[in-house]
């Protein structure tokens, strides 16, 4: 934990945004990161995502099972449904949602919003269209021989 909150913080130093994180695997850090946001104009380059694909690329895997995610702060939903279809096995923080938003960086309200809202009340329009095609894609994915499931 103290080398994802020193990233964090030398991240917060260096223009980036105050989070860091690691994936340790078998209690060999296998991935470090820290959040490039506004460096990169990214919205997903959140550290626990960015510490999630690097381990991906090192471990040559899609499927961290074994890891364990170590993150400076309470992981927003976006990285927590990461961290979810990464299959990591443990996820440790240390500040959470309240101290983020303490600081500006305020996700509560996505948590709420899954939470609590319907999806009519959410600040995104959200539409479904039922196209008699729609399973196409998936019919072609369950046809194929050689598919790598996940």
């Amino acid at each position: 934990m103290r080398q994802a909150i020193a990233v964090a913080t030398e991240s917060a130093n260096s223009g980036g945004g105050p989070f860091g994180a690691l994936i340790v695997k078998d209690g060999v850090v296998i991935a470090t990161a820290h959040n490039q946001v506004t460096a990169t104009n990214d919205p997903s380059a959140h550290a626990e995502v960015s510490a999630i694909r690097a381990a991906c690329t090192a471990l040559d895997t899609f499927v961290l099972e074994g890891c364990t995610l170590i993150t400076s702060c309470e992981p927003c939903p976006m990285c927590l449904s990461t961290a979810l279809w990464a299959r990591i096995d443990r996820l440790v923080f240390s500040a959470d949602r309240d101290d983020a938003a303490a600081a500006g960086f305020d996700d509560r309200r996505f948590y709420e919003l899954f939470e609590k809202k319907p999806q009519a009340e959410w600040p995104l329009q959200v539409v479904h269209l039922d196209l008699p095609n729609r399973t196409a894609p998936f019919d072609a994915w369950i046809a194929k021989s050689d598919r790598i499931d996940y």
